[in-house]
């Protein structure tokens, strides 16, 4: 358990630095994870998709921070700020998941080297 916690850290650490790689940084993350975690891949998979959601949901507050930065400029504009915070939505969970999935496949990988070795 223990060797899955500090994976997913590490994991999350390399995802805020990875990420402003688009679709490499979430995966090589995620493979960073399942190498720490080892276990064969599904141990790797787990560490992986753990380090992706959370680096997805620091991404959302990052998103959100922007959000009401730019709440100025809809104040008072009915339609326009809830549209708004429904793209603002929308790009959070999509975020979200496309981050989980993709450390999860970087994480299956390098578990399953991990493990092999």
């Amino acid at each position: 358990m223990m060797g899955l916690l500090l994976a997913v850290l590490i994991g999350f650490i390399a995802m805020a630095f990875l990420s402003f790689i688009p679709i490499l940084g979430p995966i090589l993350a995620g493979f960073i994870a399942g190498l720490i975690a080892g276990g064969g891949a599904w141990e790797g998979a787990k560490a992986g998709f753990l380090s992706g959601l959370v680096g997805g949901v620091i991404g959302a507050f990052l998103l959100i921070s922007l959000a009401t930065m730019l709440r100025g400029f809809c104040m008072g504009r009915g339609f326009c700020g809830g549209l708004f915070a429904a793209v603002i939505g929308l790009g959070l969970i999509l975020l979200s998941i496309v981050h989980a999935l993709l450390g999860l496949v970087g994480g299956a990988v390098g578990g399953a080297i991990r493990g092999r070795t």
